[in-house]
C-alpha cells in the first residue's frame, strides 16, 4: 500500500455504520466477509507478489485500484449488467475496504488482477489514490446526461463535490453555481472552477435592490443565485449533500424538464413531493460507484490535469495515526479540508 484516501463513506461506517459493511455477527453473501472489516477503498500502491496464474503484472509496478468487485472478481458467470458494461449494477457487487473485508487502510492487501490499472510513468502514486473519487464524479455526470454549455448546480463542495466541479469544467460547462455553508470550502469549490457559490444558510438577498430579485426566492438565495445566473434554472442541479434540505433545494432549482441527481450516500430515508417533479417534468436519479471507462477517463485526466488535481489532496497522514489525524480530522474539522490521504509507505514503495 501507498496511500488510501478517506472517503465520506468511511466516516458513514466509522460513525453510524454499519451501512456497506456487514453488521455484527453476519456475513456478506457474496464475499463471505464478516466484522472485524479493514475500511479503505481508495487507494493505490506497488505490487509486492504476483500469483503464479497471474500475467501482465510485475513485481514493484505502480497500480492503482478499482475496488468495485463484480461477477468477474467472484469467478461467475458474467450476469446481464456486466455484460452490458454496467458493472456497478452487478448483484454481486461488493467493494475492498467495506463488503469484502480486506481495506486500504494497512500495509499490504491482496486483490484480484482485474482490478488493477497499471499507472502511467508520469502519474505519482498520490495522484493515483485520487482516482477512485475522480471517476465517482465523472461517472455521475456521465450518467447524468450533462452535455457541454449546459449550466449546472453542485450542492456541497466536499470532495465529490469539488471534483464535479473540476470536471464539470473541463468538460465545458457553462455556469456552475455551487452551495456552500463553509466560507473555506467556499474559496476550494471557486479554485476548481465553480462562477458562483453561494451560502444557503444567507440570511439577506444577494441582489442590491429586492426589485430586482425573482418573485418567491429571498428566502432561498441559491435559488435566487440560480435564477439571477442561470434564468430558468439549472439543466442538472447534482446533490452531494444527501440532507432534506439540499433535495428540495436541487429539485427547486432545476428547470422544467431538467435532472436532479443524487450523488450522496443517506443515512435515513428523505421526503420527497413527486408534484414537484411532475409539474415540470423534472427528472430525479442518482447513480453508483463508476465502471472500468470511467477510471479510463479519470487516467487521462490526471496525466493532462495532474496539478489541478493535486489541489484536492489536503493533507497526508502516517497509517500510525489514522484514526486521530484522519478520522476525527475530518470529523472536527471537516471544513478544512477535501481529501486526506493515510500513508503506507507513500512514494517510495
Amino acid at each position: 500500500m501507498a496511500y488510501c484516501g478517506i472517503c465520506g463513506t468511511d466516516l458513514h461506517e466509522y460513525l453510524a455504520g454499519p451501512i456497506f459493511v456487514p453488521p455484527q455477527g453476519t456475513k456478506d453473501p457474496h464475499s463471505g466477509a464478516e466484522l472485524p472489516v479493514t475500511l479503505g477503498h481508495e487507494f493505490c500502491g506497488t505490487i509486492d507478489e504476483v500469483g503464479a496464474d497471474v500475467n501482465g503484472f510485475t513485481i514493484g509496478q505502480k497500480v492503482a485500484v478499482n475496488p468495485a468487485m463484480d461477477d468477474r472478481h467472484h469467478g461467475h458467470q458474467s450476469c446481464e449488467q456486466c455484460l452490458t458494461g454496467c458493472q456497478n449494477r452487478c448483484e454481486s457487487l461488493v467493494f475492498y475496504g467495506l463488503s469484502q473485508g480486506q481495506g486500504g487502510f494497512a500495509e499490504h492487501i491482496v486483490v484480484k488482477p482485474v482490478a488493477l490499472i497499471a499507472l502511467p510513468q508520469k502519474i505519482s502514486l498520490k495522484l493515483a489514490s485520487l482516482a477512485e473519487p475522480l471517476a465517482v464524479a465523472a461517472h455521475m455526470i456521465r450518467i447524468s446526461g450533462f452535455r457541454p454549455g449546459q449550466n449546472v448546480l453542485v450542492l456541497g463542495t466536499g470532495p465529490i463535490g469539488c471534483a464535479l466541479i473540476m470536471l464539470l469544467r473541463a468538460k465545458g460547462a457553462d455556469v456552475i453555481v455551487a452551495s456552500e455553508v463553509a466560507e473555506s470550502r467556499a474559496v476550494q469549490a471557486k479554485s476548481f472552477g465553480a462562477d458562483v457559490v453561494v451560502n444557503p444558510m444567507a440570511k439577506t438577498s444577494l441582489h442590491d435592490s429586492p426589485t430586482e430579485a425573482t418573485f418567491g426566492s429571498r428566502n432561498n438565495p441559491v435559488l435566487e443565485t440560480v435564477r439571477r445566473t442561470m434564468g430558468a434554472g439549472a439543466h442538472v442541479s447534482f446533490d452531494a449533500c444527501g440532507l432534506q434540505s439540499t433535495i428540495d433545494t436541487a429539485i427547486e432549482c432545476t428547470k422544467p424538464g431538467g435532472t436532479i441527481f443524487n450523488v450522496a450516500i443517506h443515512d435515513k430515508a428523505l421526503s420527497i413531493n413527486l408534484n414537484t417533479l411532475v409539474v415540470g417534468e423534472k427528472h430525479l436519479t442518482g447513480g453508483n460507484a463508476y465502471t472500468p471507462e470511467d477510471f479510463e477517463e479519470v487516467m487521462q485526466l490526471l496525466g493532462s490535469h495532474a496539478e489541478h488535481a493535486a489541489r484536492l489532496i489536503t493533507s497526508v497522514v502516517p497509517l500510525s495515526n489514522a484514526v486521530r489525524g484522519g478520522f476525527h480530522e475530518l470529523i472536527d474539522n471537516a471544513a478544512s479540508h477535501v481529501k486526506i490521504l493515510i500513508e503506507a509507505y507513500g512514494e517510495e514503495a
